[in-house]
């Protein structure tokens, strides 16, 4: 049981997933928006948290989720089927750059591995999940502007290094940032990760930090009111 991560309308089996469900993730499932999305794709899913957050946040759209891990991908599947929008959720093992889906999708989420050229994870599972190579984000913005409609954004969570390299590398190709939300761990410290949206079309960019923790395992009213639906305990 210690591995069933229960939230107010689903619950998440962690097992056989490298990388549980985290902060970034619930954050990201929270934050990302679009008007009024149809179908919705979640790169990278693992455990299917950000995937099961958003089809509840969406209650009319279609969500896809891609992950390249089996074990993962099977652990994934399963907490969609037991879920109560199983008919709402697909589930794809599959790298990204093999995905095929005959329409385009209006928000595109991914929490990738962000570890580039750093000292990879003697795990191999942890490694897959948590380090990219090279060419990784290239190759995934590349996916990303063919998936993506043209109303539709692109939500990711990166540390700051990353994030900076996705935007611009992004913006050569057509993805502009709209909104960019910096991640601080408490008022006393700087920004550790963004959340970023990227779209199609140019706009004013709407920037904002986000504080987690009002003291020491104290969390941050806002914290609380975005998570709300989700959590527990609140």
């Amino acid at each position: 049981m210690k591995n069933i991560f229960r939230f107010k309308q689903f619950e998440v089996n962690q097992s056989g997933c490298a990388m549980k469900i985290n902060t970034d993730g619930v954050l990201l499932g929270a934050i990302a928006g679009h008007q009024n999305p149809v179908r919705i794709l979640d790169i990278g899913t693992g455990t299917g948290v950000i995937a099961l957050m958003l089809a509840q946040r969406f209650s009319k759209a279609k969500v896809h989720a891609v992950e390249i891990d089996e074990q993962a991908s099977a652990t994934a599947r399963d907490n969609f089927r037991n879920s109560v929008f199983s008919e709402r959720l697909t589930n794809n093992n599959v790298p990204i750059e093999q995905y095929q889906y005959a329409e385009k999708f209006d928000l595109i989420v991914t929490n990738p591995p962000f570890f580039v050229n750093d000292y990879k994870n003697a795990e191999p599972k942890k490694e897959i999940a948590r380090h990219a190579s090279r060419t990784f984000f290239d190759d995934l913005l590349s996916k990303v502007n063919e998936l993506l409609s043209e109303a539709g954004c692109f939500w990711f969570v990166l540390p700051i290094k990353q994030a900076e390299y996705v935007v611009a590398r992004g913006e050569e190709l057509g993805l502009f940032p709209q909104q960019v939300v910096k991640l601080r761990s408490d008022n006393t410290k700087s920004e550790f990760r963004r959340i970023v949206c990227l779209c199609k079309h140019k706009a004013d960019l709407e920037e904002a930090d986000f504080v987690i923790y009002e003291s020491e395992k104290v969390y941050t009213k806002a914290y609380q009111e975005l998570l709300k639906d989700f959590f527990l305990a609140y």
